[in-house]
């Protein structure tokens, strides 16, 4: 039987909790991709979720939050944003991706803009959050 050997690099990185992984290939040169804010991963998990119940792939949300593992008032508030005027779900899908620190617009401050019926207050009211968020 003829020996073989095969040489790579390869790096750990922390995985969940603490637990180390092996990956292939080399470590990355210390620059952290740009990460996408939360509220817009959550944006289009609502969509998603609204397709998925709209087609019949789940019967409803109740059925989402158990496969999802989570709380029937987790999955309302994540389709709440659908309540929010287009306009303003796509600039949520197209909020600039942070390369550090914290989100500067956070689920909890869409959720008294998306419970107003009137599209135009809620329009004045994300002007408004933008602007806070930006002015910090």
């Amino acid at each position: 039987m003829q020996e073989l050997t095969v040489t790579t690099k390869v790096h750990f990185t922390r995985g969940r909790k603490t637990k180390k992984e092996f990956q292939d290939g080399a470590a990355p040169n210390g620059t952290v991709p740009p990460r996408l804010p939360r509220v817009t991963k959550l944006m289009a998990l609502a969509i998603r979720f609204e397709g998925l119940v709209r087609n019949g792939t789940v019967a409803n949300f109740a059925e989402l939050a158990r496969l999802g593992h989570v709380s029937r008032a987790r999955i309302s508030q994540i389709m709440n944003l659908l309540m929010l005027a287009p306009d303003i779900q796509e600039e949520i899908l197209h909020l600039s991706r942070a390369t550090s620190g914290r989100d500067s617009i956070h689920l909890r401050q869409l959720q008294p803009i998306a419970w107003v019926p009137d599209w135009r207050k809620q329009r004045k009211l994300w002007k408004g959050c933008v602007q806070a968020t930006n002015e910090n």
